[in-house]
């Protein structure tokens, strides 16, 4: 049983000759979680992980209850109850640098239609805020302002007093989906498959209040956006549910790069039907982005793809990462790659140069490999031979955990205490990197023996 927890045991679903999932032996050398702790404290899909500091987390999910763990010991802290319904979001919101007392809050929204903020060290309720007319979905925090906002039906700013400074008129039904910060006092949100962008005007000499302006809308995507995060101080990227990539200057809101599945449609069929005769939309939706200084990694369908920012184009790819979508990913240190899925599955990659061969070539287009349309032979021949002699990278499998029986919903990753990961089997899994915990009980043995005195006499 520990055999298959750890990974390496797993059969794919189907018959594992018609699967092109990538797999990996028992040995898994490169991986080193080898040890497990099951926390379990929820009743329904856990969907929520924040880090609260170096050795804390918080969860929340369907359940509507929020449980701070710690992230060494796998101790449950505290639990906060006040929800009614799902947990839609949550967020922390630091103090500021210039206060002494270092004091945290938890910024969590519900379905009821309701956001309350918590004391993460007493899971004391500061306060409850009702006056929403539609669920909030997203949370985001300003520091440099000392605001944050929710994003729902409508758009509001608060402060850390929980006063309402100002919001917008109704924006839409479906709601914003996501929400960051771009410069120049401004945040993105996404409302379908539009982007809009809203400056905050702070209080000045000549006006006490605070203002929020719709300042443009972005109406390049063609489909809702699933995703959205900042890249660097200068841009920022979004998905959406049928593989449209583009990165957005933040300054000047323009199209810096574009990148998509490519299609020839018919006459007889427009977009919409031609996408669904060749392939499933939710098999090419952008459901995950993380980057770094370099690349871009997007988690699309079972997939994932590594997007070079200086060569805007695709360098590296797993076609078939996971048995099901993938629906979150984050870079670790030395080149790697964690994602998990709906299958269950978390596994880690090592993004690795590969030399030129004849392997297979990395699609210019975004999502060019699906077969979307009809592609002249001869006339891609060229495209193809300069696809095959260009150095790219592969994404290689060194490591495969799987422990929850449902899909996995996110993950948070601690450099000191391993990986923490949640599902909608209502479980918390903490994996560990078993030589480190070995070499911590052989420490706490030896430190122990020699406080009774036992070392010397052993010696």
């Amino acid at each position: 049983m520990l055999r298959w927890l750890i990974g390496g045991g797993r059969e794919p679903q189907g018959l594992a000759e018609k699967s092109p999932l990538q797999t990996i032996g028992e040995e898994q050398t490169q991986n080193p979680y080898t040890e497990l702790l099951v926390l379990k404290a929820h009743h329904d899909i856990v969907r929520f992980l924040v880090q609260l500091d170096d050795y804390r987390f918080a969860s929340a999910g369907d359940d509507g209850i929020i449980v701070v763990w710690n992230a060494q010991t796998g101790e449950k802290l505290l639990e906060l109850n006040g929800h009614t319904q799902k947990i839609t979001a949550i967020i922390t919101f630091p103090s500021l640098e210039s206060c002494e007392e270092k004091h945290q809050l938890i910024l969590t929204a519900s379905a009821d239609r309701t956001v309350i903020v918590w004391d993460s060290d007493t899971g004391r309720q500061v306060q409850r805020i009702s006056c929403f007319q539609s669920t909030v979905k997203c949370l985001t925090v300003l520091q440099r302002l000392d605001v944050w906002l929710s994003g729902g039906n409508d758009l509001c700013v608060w402060n850390r007093k929980l006063d309402l400074l100002c919001k917008t008129s109704h924006l839409s039904d479906t709601g914003i989906s996501a929400l960051v910060e771009i410069p120049k006092n401004c945040v993105v949100a996404a409302v379908g498959k539009e982007l809009i962008i809203f400056r905050l005007v702070a209080p000045t000499e000549g006006s006490l209040e605070w203002d929020i302006l719709e300042v443009k809308r972005l109406l390049d995507h063609q489909d809702n956006i699933l995703s959205l995060i900042n890249v660097n101080d200068l841009s920022f990227v979004t998905g959406s549910h049928i593989g449209e990539l583009i990165i957005w200057d933040a300054l000047d809101w323009t199209v810096q790069a574009y990148e998509r599945n490519f299609w020839d449609p018919s006459p007889q069929l427009d977009t919409q039907q031609e996408i669904k005769l060749c392939q499933k939309s939710n098999d090419i939706s952008i459901h995950h982005f993380t980057c770094d200084e370099e690349n871009v990694f997007a988690a699309v369908g079972r997939g994932l793809y590594v997007y070079n920012l200086q060569m805007k184009r695709v360098i590296a790819c797993q076609k078939t990462a996971h048995d099901s979508n993938v629906l979150h990913i984050a870079r670790l240190p030395n080149r790697q790659l964690i994602s998990c899925s709906e299958d269950g599955s978390v596994r880690i990659w090592e993004l690795r140069e590969k030399q030129q061969l004849a392997a297979e070539p990395v699609p210019t287009g975004f999502f060019n490999m699906w077969g979307f349309g009809r592609v002249n032979k001869q006339a891609s021949q060229p495209v193809k031979k300069q696809q095959e002699n260009a150095t790219s990278c592969s994404l290689e499998l060194i490591g495969d955990l799987i422990g929850h029986s449902s899909s996995v919903e996110v993950f948070l990753y601690f450099e000191d205490h391993g990986l923490v990961t949640c599902s909608a089997d209502h479980l918390i899994i903490l994996w560990k990197n078993g030589e480190r915990e070995s070499g911590l009980r052989s420490l706490r043995l030896f430190q122990k023996l020699e406080e009774n005195g036992d070392l010397y006499l052993a010696l």
